[in-house]
């Protein structure tokens, strides 16, 4: 792996606190996600099943783990399954984890071939009366395509029809909202590595360049400091493309004169940054082009202090209206008199702020939440306003990502510049 041991320790804890959540008498049965088809005989890079991930750490195809708590053979309270290996495996695809690197990694004893699960599997099966089945359950997903956890549901209810299922996404979206001082780590190392992108990407903008080279620059910097990649599609957005929400094209030239909206962030060890910044195309903002840029980031200075321990979502979301509500009116885009007299239910503020604040940020970059609860400590959040005038071809978000702490919130990104000074400089030097 590019990445750094993580430790067992994390995912030995992750199993203790999920066991402690399942019936009496309960299996739970995870499944790493495909290898994904592109055409003829090619295949995506591999992403791990993220639950299955947080429950083990082990990175690779074809692997299951299985979670039995009240299981009478203490070997078989939590089992994995790998892919076996051989000759010619290994030469044409290379190492695959031993038994021995299995237990090293997850902290799992008891290790066997993914070939022998269904023999394995049956008689744990015939010794439990709940089965806790793992599934993508995220609030945005669109799963129009079956995973291999849905195929494996399926063969297991038609073979088991008289056991009792229940949902392992209640469980693990609590779990995983509020994250660990390891995840922590691993989300700051990610973090660290976007900061010298964005720094990389400061002195090499300029007018005439095209957004596909800069959002070059970015994936250079991400794989010589061991991320594997983008943590999701990049948008490197020009002009009034800025104004696109999920722009992703990034084929055009930037011009002298407009802004260039960059949102991206790097994966490091399936953890994820999430940057948003709007630099002047040539070193320099315009009056308006600044008075937008500094708007937004009031609006952001005030939003992250607010992501405290028993705050939520309906409150956060609703002061942050009303602060962005007085920017715009300050802007001269909104007036005082209409936004007073506005339809509460629809706000006046959404024609140029139509997205949330905040998103919960982990192993997803959009990560799994319980957003009935109050925010507590250990939870790490996106913080990203914006404004966007497609008129004036101004579009402006900026973002980073803050830690909710007892004492008060953390950014993990409070080395990456944002001050429009300070980017003007650092453009110009």
């Amino acid at each position: 792996m590019r990445y750094e041991p993580i430790g067992r320790d994390l995912f030995i804890k992750n199993r203790e606190r999920f066991s402690h959540q399942l019936k009496p008498d309960s299996i739970a049965i995870f499944h790493s996600n495909d290898l994904m088809p592109t055409n003829a005989d090619g295949t995506m890079a591999f992403r791990q099943n993220n639950d299955l991930f947080y429950l083990s750490g082990i990175d690779q195809e074809e692997s299951v783990l299985v979670v039995f708590p009240d299981c009478p053979d203490k070997a078989h309270r939590e089992v994995l399954f790998v892919r076996e290996t051989n000759e010619h495996i290994a030469i044409w695809e290379g190492h695959k984890l031993t038994k021995e690197q299995v237990t090293e990694i997850s902290g799992v004893e008891t290790v066997y071939w993914t070939h022998e699960f269904v023999d394995r599997l049956t008689p744990l099966m015939a010794q439990a009366e709940f089965v806790y089945l793992n599934a993508n359950e995220h609030s945005r997903a669109n799963c129009e395509v079956q995973t291999r956890s849905d195929r494996m549901n399926a063969q297991l209810r038609q073979t088991f029809p008289l056991h009792k299922y229940e949902r392992t996404a209640p469980i693990m979206h609590r779990l995983r909202y509020v994250k660990s001082q390891r995840e922590v780590e691993m989300i700051q190392r990610a973090c660290r590595i976007t900061e010298k992108a964005f720094r990389r990407i400061l002195g090499f903008v300029k007018p005439g360049v095209m957004e596909y080279e800069i959002e070059a620059e970015i994936i250079h910097e991400f794989v010589r400091r061991g991320s594997r990649g983008h943590a999701y599609s990049p948008i490197v957005a020009s002009g009034r493309d800025s104004c696109v929400l999920h722009y992703i094209d990034n084929d055009k030239a930037c011009k002298d004169g407009d802004v260039l909206l960059l949102d991206f962030g790097a994966e490091y060890g399936n953890y994820n940054a999430d940057l948003t910044r709007t630099i002047p195309v040539n070193g320099r903002f315009s009056q308006r082009q600044k008075a937008v840029y500094n708007a937004v980031l009031r609006v952001m200075k005030e939003a992250k202090q607010m992501l405290i321990p028993g705050n939520t979502f309906q409150a956060y979301n609703k002061e942050v209206g009303k602060i962005m509500e007085s920017e715009l009116i300050g802007l001269g885009l909104l007036d005082a008199t209409d936004v007073k007299n506005q339809n509460p239910k629809h706000p006046l503020y959404r024609k140029y702020f139509m997205h949330g604040t905040s998103h919960s940020l982990g192993l997803d970059v959009h990560d799994v939440d319980d957003r009935r609860i109050p925010f507590e400590a250990g939870m790490v959040f996106t913080c990203e306003p914006g404004i966007y005038i497609p008129d004036e071809g101004i579009g402006v978000r900026i973002e980073n990502d803050i830690l909710v702490d007892e004492k008060a919130p953390v950014d993990l990104m409070a080395n990456i510049p944002i001050e429009a000074e300070e980017i003007e400089e650092l453009m110009n030097a």
